[in-house]
């Protein structure tokens, strides 16, 4: 249970703040009075975690803990939280408000929800029942699909419509959430015939379509990049990398020898020498009850699960994949000692972030 207990305080921060309503922030554009109400009105799934964004990968992050570790001592109250929070009324009502506001949350929260589905349909399809977690999971994925239906159809019809990848280091950071994306929309798409889902299924067939379109767009958004200038990065309230965040999408749609020729064009002068290991040392925070200054605590973070994504993605006798894992190792060891909940401004998604890196979404087993 080793790993459970690693995961055990992201959970409880998790805990913490998805029914927590305040403080919170909210980007609402208002189209009429009725719409001057308190975010638990608006959306009543996600109103907790200070915003919307946080509050769906809040819940991913209990889905993703009960799911690894249903033996846990946090599993129950995990899967209590999400009973609560995945009712069909409510849902109807989140179904409503993004259907209004076609840019609401976009691409960030919308992939997270997404990925949030996915995690939930994954779970539905698992071989071992772990006390009723199977069935459970697939009532929630049943209640959730039509709201995750709806992001699907905006992002469906924004992304063709994308002239250029958005290079930042936050929420509208382009290839981070088509990364998310398209891996959520292939585990949605692959879920095995039932009830309510598989291939029979409106979800899967949208997932699917999503999956081949952000296939397609992340080979023209960053297909032909050349020479990132990491001597920009980071910036001071980053918690992406926009170099790595491309790289992690790539290693995604390209095959290793693909991928090694792209890191050679975009990265390779700086893997070559120590400028890659300064140009990307690990961060500190300065002011962590600052929580734009704390994202860089998120960045050690992603960083780190996007080097080992990278070198994962690499040849087994690629030189670079030793170089990559142990700057991955740097960047997880001062970020996860920071990480301690004691300030809200970090604390209502950070564990999102470490749950993530920990339970290697998306990359096989925990790490021992």
């Amino acid at each position: 249970m080793r790993d459970a207990e690693r995961v055990a305080p992201f959970v409880r921060m998790a805990l913490e703040c998805v029914h927590r309503a305040y403080p919170n922030q909210i980007a609402h554009v208002m189209v009429g009075d009725d719409d001057a109400r308190p975010p638990r009105a608006l959306t009543p799934v996600f109103y907790g975690c200070y915003d919307w964004h946080s509050a769906v990968h809040g819940h991913w992050l209990l889905a993703r803990a009960s799911r690894c570790f249903p033996g846990a001592a946090f599993t129950s109250d995990a899967r209590d939280r999400l009973a609560r929070s995945l009712r069909p009324e409510a849902v109807v009502a989140e179904v409503a408000y993004l259907a209004r506001r076609p840019g609401f949350e976009r691409p960030y929260g919308l992939a997270w929800l997404a990925t949030l589905q996915a995690e939930l349909v994954e779970a539905a399809s698992d071989a071992s029942d772990g006390g009723g977690l199977r069935d459970e999971a697939a009532a929630h994925a049943e209640v959730l699909a039509p709201l995750t239906a709806q992001a699907l159809a905006h992002l469906g019809a924004w992304l063709p419509k994308l002239s250029h990848p958005t290079r930042v280091g936050t929420h509208a950071q382009t290839a981070f959430s088509l990364g998310l994306l398209l891996d959520a929309c292939r585990a949605i798409a692959a879920a095995p015939a039932g009830p309510s889902r598989g291939s029979g299924n409106p979800l899967a067939a949208a997932a699917a379509a999503i999956a081949s379109l952000v296939h397609d767009r992340a080979r023209a958004f960053f297909g032909a990049d050349h020479d990132y200038p990491l001597h920009l990065e980071p910036g001071g309230e980053d918690f992406l990398s926009p170099s790595l965040g491309a790289a992690d999408l790539m290693r995604r749609v390209l095959a290793p020898a693909e991928l090694s020729t792209w890191l050679d064009r975009t990265l390779g002068a700086a893997l070559d020498g120590d400028t890659f290991e300064r140009a990307l040392a690990p961060v500190r925070v300065t002011d962590p009850t600052d929580g734009r200054l704390a994202h860089l605590d998120g960045l050690n973070l992603s960083r780190a699960w996007m080097l080992e994504g990278v070198a994962d993605a690499l040849a087994e006798d690629d030189p670079r994949r030793a170089r990559l894992t142990a700057l991955a190792a740097r960047h997880a060891e001062l970020a996860l000692a920071a990480i301690d909940g004691a300030h809200y401004a970090g604390s209502h998604w950070l564990g999102t972030f470490a749950c993530y890196l920990v339970t290697r979404r998306g990359r096989g087993a925990p790490r021992p």
